[in-house]
C-alpha cells in the first residue's frame, strides 16, 4: 500500500475514534461494529486516500475507493446517529485528561496551608472557587462530606476571583490565612458571610483570627497576586468555564455537581491506583 502523507493522516484521524468508541459498552460484536463505523468516519472526514484497509476478525477487507467508503459511513451514521455526540464526548474527555496530566503538579500542589484532608493523600481533589459564588458556597457541605469519609483524601483550594472586583481583595486575604495557618477558619468564615464587601472580608479576618492590620493591608495591595495570577493560568489551561471547577483523576467538574459524582471520582482514582 502506498504510503502518503494524506493517508497516514487519514489512517491516524480513524484510529483516534477507532480506539475512542472500541471501549464503549456492549458487546464485542457491537463494539467491533461501531469501532469500524467511525473508524471509516475518521478516514472520510481527514480527506483521505483513495484506499483503505479494515481488519474483521482478524482478516484482513479487501481495498475499497473512497466513493465505496462514503456510502458505508453515510450509511452507518444514518442507522446510527448517536455516535456522533458520543465519539465527540470521549475526544472531550480525552483532550481534558491530556491537559490534567500536563498541569497535574502545579494543580495538586497547594499554597501554603491552602488545603484540607489527608497530609499524605491517597486521592487530590482540586478545587477553583470564588468567595462571590453561590454554586461554591452550595457545594461546602458536599466537600465537608467527602473529607469526612474519605480520610486518604486531600482538597486543594485555588482562589480563582472572577466574578467581581472585590472578590480579588477576598482571595487576597485567604492567601494571607494559607500563610498563617488559617486558611479553613477564613475560608468557612467567608461562604458563612455571604458577601465579599471589604467590611465582610475583614470582619471574616476577625473571626478566623487573622491580623486585621495585615488583612487590610491584603485588602488594599495593589495589582494581583503572583499566586492569583498562577491559578487564572492554570484554569485557562483547563478551558475552565466557571466556578466551582474541579478536577479529580483526569476528569474535569464544573458547577456544584453534588456529592455523588464528586464521590464516584474519587472512588474512581482510589480504585486505579
Amino acid at each position: 500500500m502506498t504510503d502518503t502523507p494524506s493517508l497516514r493522516t487519514a489512517l491516524r484521524a480513524g484510529g483516534v475514534l477507532l480506539s475512542a468508541l472500541w471501549s464503549s459498552t456492549g458487546t464485542d460484536e457491537h463494539r467491533r461494529r461501531r469501532a469500524m463505523g467511525l473508524g471509516l468516519i475518521g478516514v472520510v472526514a481527514a480527506g483521505g486516500a483513495a484506499v483503505a484497509y479494515a481488519a474483521v476478525d482478524g482478516k484482513p477487507a479487501m481495498p475499497a475507493d473512497r466513493a465505496a467508503i462514503e456510502l458505508v459511513v453515510r450509511d452507518y451514521i444514518l442507522n446510527h446517529p448517536e455516535i456522533i455526540p458520543e465519539a465527540i464526548d470521549r475526544l472531550k474527555a480525552k483532550q481534558i485528561a491530556a491537559k490534567i496530566e500536563e498541569h497535574r503538579s502545579e494543580l495538586e500542589s497547594p499554597y501554603k496551608g491552602a488545603w484540607e484532608g489527608a497530609e499524605h493523600p491517597r486521592v487530590t481533589l482540586v478545587a477553583f472557587m470564588d468567595y462571590a459564588c453561590g454554586y461554591c458556597r452550595a457545594s461546602l457541605p458536599d466537600l465537608a462530606r467527602l473529607v469526612k469519609d474519605n480520610p486518604d483524601l486531600r482538597i486543594v483550594y485555588r482562589e480563582l476571583p472572577i466574578i467581581t472586583n472585590d472578590s480579588v481583595g477576598a482571595a487576597k486575604v485567604s492567601l494571607l490565612a494559607a500563610e498563617t495557618g488559617k486558611f479553613m477558619s477564613f475560608h468557612r468564615a467567608m461562604y458563612e458571610a455571604g458577601d465579599v464587601a471589604p467590611g465582610a472580608v475583614i470582619k471574616a479576618a476577625e473571626r478566623a483570627g487573622l491580623d486585621t492590620g495585615k488583612a487590610k493591608a491584603a485588602l488594599k495591595a495593589p495589582g494581583a497576586d503572583a499566586q492569583i495570577i498562577e491559578n487564572v493560568r492554570l484554569a485557562q489551561a483547563l478551558g475552565a468555564e466557571g466556578t466551582p471547577l474541579f478536577v479529580l483523576g483526569d476528569e474535569m467538574f464544573t458547577g456544584a455537581v453534588g456529592y455523588d459524582a464528586l464521590k464516584a471520582a474519587v472512588d474512581k482514582v482510589r480504585n486505579k491506583g
